[in-house]
């Protein structure tokens, strides 16, 4: 049997809650970006990052790396899904005034090309579709650098209001 070792890091601070629903989702999107509030530790573990946040769209970059493989010798689906949910949301979160959150109550996603390390990096583009006071909905595309699709899908997000 061969095994190959894995060491990353992630960031370790935890979210100020109070501080990010003091903010509009934007502004405390772009505060991750320039390092001022963490990151999502999945984000590192599946390698990935976010890379751009404007209202109503929010874009994240990553490689597939073999430790994401399933058993078939290709990326597992679950990884086009995690990034396919976080931009997603995140794409959600952006058109959200302080005091707002979310949280996902429906993910589709729809695999369409295998995934393996030799696509190289990958990028995650989401957008709204519908931003409304208790349902949010968006849609994003898992693309190569050529433009080639890999995996798309459609969330839904309950709109949730601070306690």
């Amino acid at each position: 049997m061969s095994t190959e070792t894995r060491t990353y890091s992630f960031e370790a601070r935890l979210p100020d809650v109070a501080k990010m629903m003091s903010m509009s989702g934007l502004e405390y999107l772009r505060g991750i970006l320039s390092g001022e509030f963490p990151a999502a530790p999945i984000a590192a573990t599946l390698g990935f990052a976010p890379t751009e946040f404007e209202h109503g769209r929010a874009v994240f970059e990553g490689v597939p790396d073999r430790y994401t493989y399933n058993p078939l010798g290709s990326v597992h689906g679950g990884w086009a899904a995690t990034i396919l949910d976080s931009a997603m949301g995140c794409a959600i979160h952006t058109t959200l005034p302080a005091g707002k959150g979310y949280t996902t109550v429906d993910l589709d996603i729809k695999l369409v090309r295998a995934i393996t390390s030799r696509v190289g990096k990958l990028r995650c583009e989401a957008k709204i579709v519908h931003s409304g006071g208790s349902i949010a909905t968006a849609e994003g595309r898992v693309i190569d650098e050529a433009g080639t699709l890999y995996a798309h899908g459609t969330t839904t997000c309950a709109v949730l209001t601070a306690r």
